[in-house]
């Protein structure tokens, strides 16, 4: 197990699967550009979708994990928002 922040909550960790953590990270920070604009909500879902086995991550699961290690690396200052809308990510 690995504790990870959310940025909406500031000070609150929750415990997830490592393993799992480390494979949605990887993938995560290896979709998101580090140039505006980066990524909606929606392109990040299905980029995950694309980079992550199914048999680890069946059905919508990889959403959950995405949003998860999105939250957590924002917290972290390694992912930012870009300002507008619609909300778009990117590495730092």
């Amino acid at each position: 197990m690995i504790e990870v922040e959310n940025v909406n909550h500031p000070g609150t960790t929750n415990r997830v699967d490592a393993a799992k953590y480390a494979a949605a990270r990887t993938a995560l920070l290896t979709l998101l550009p580090t140039k505006p604009p980066g990524m909606t909500q929606t392109e990040m879902m299905h980029a995950m979708r694309a980079a992550l086995p199914l048999s680890d991550f069946p059905g919508t699961t990889s959403s959950w994990w995405m949003k998860t290690v999105q939250l957590d690396l924002e917290a972290k200052g390694l992912v930012v928002r870009d300002a507008g809308k619609p909300l778009r990510w990117r590495k730092r």
